[in-house]
């Protein structure tokens, strides 16, 4: 029971940087009904900028400007890119996203060489005894900071006035022109918001608590392990993208326990599956999720 009871945590900490990076793929897909693939390299960006600003700005600084460098990179891209490709099609812009992601990965690989740093020192391989548990802190920082910009991007997206409009948007593209909503600012904002919450994932992936390993060409792959989280949930709801996230977290720790590490990857996509089977649009989806 006290194994069990451990995965939990450690599948719902995992959950919640799941749940962010799939917040993320979520609130793209809202506002550009377009999938963003370059995600992970978003990722890549935001970790690589720790690692090159830590040892002049301490951990606590260059985590800032990883961040916010990632937010920046994403509207970056969004506005140099996409923005400028109205005419093309949301499958011609996920593919661009596509070729985006390997150019950026494919740098930041280079520039690591074999380099594989650990991000989460504030955190970072520092066991908590509890009773007859062993819990990370990495899982339980994770939770507490996926609980407060979860509950602040819903509130957000509740009740400000780009949280209506994006809303709006999503519902009637053509009407909520009408009504005086630029969607050109909604796209932005959104794509800004996703990149942000990138940066603060990767603090978490590239751990030994999480990934067992440092920043590399792993923490990409495990970044886009978010996007089975958010098909599960379904592409157009910002809930089903938290929902999602913890599926796949707990998916991944308690398979990795009760049957093999190596099968645990392969049980997310399956779950996937299963779920998309029986209700294609996702959990909580109302248009087809696996439309691109």
């Amino acid at each position: 029971m006290e194994t069990f009871l451990q995965l939990v945590v450690n599948g719902v900490g995992k959950g919640a940087v799941f749940a962010l990076l799939a917040l993320g793929f979520v609130v793209i897909f809202k506002a550009t009904e377009v999938v963003n693939f370059a995600h992970g390299s978003l990722v890549l960006v935001g970790g690589y900028l720790v690692v090159v600003t830590r040892d002049s700005l301490g951990w606590v600084g260059a985590a800032v400007v990883g961040i916010v460098s990632a937010g920046l990179l994403a509207l970056l891209v969004e506005r140099l890119l996409l923005s400028r490709s109205k005419l093309a099609d949301a499958n011609s812009l996920a593919l661009l996203t596509i070729g985006l992601d390997v150019i950026i990965t494919e740098e930041i690989v280079r520039r690591l060489g074999v380099t594989v740093p650990f991000l989460g020192e504030a955190w970072d391989a520092q066991p908590i005894q509890v009773g007859g548990l062993t819990l990370f802190r990495t899982h339980l920082v994770a939770i507490g900071v996926g609980a407060v910009l979860v509950t602040a991007f819903f509130l957000a997206f509740r009740y400000s006035d780009w949280g209506v409009a994006m809303r709006a948007q999503a519902e009637n593209r053509e009407a909520a022109a009408l009504m005086g909503i630029r969607s050109s600012r909604v796209t932005a904002t959104a794509w800004l918001v996703a990149g942000l919450l990138a940066g603060v994932a990767v603090l978490f992936i590239a751990t030994q608590d999480f990934s067992g390993s440092g920043l590399s060409r792993g923490t990409h792959s495990i970044a886009l392990a978010a996007f089975p989280a958010a098909i599960l949930g379904g592409l157009d709801s910002t809930a089903g993208a938290v929902v999602g996230g913890l599926v796949v977290g707990l998916t991944e720790a308690l398979s990795a326990q009760y049957i093999s590490f190596d099968f645990s990857k392969s049980a997310v996509f399956l779950v996937m599956l299963v779920v998309l089977v029986a209700r294609p649009s996702g959990l909580f989806g109302t248009r087809e999720s696996t439309r691109v």
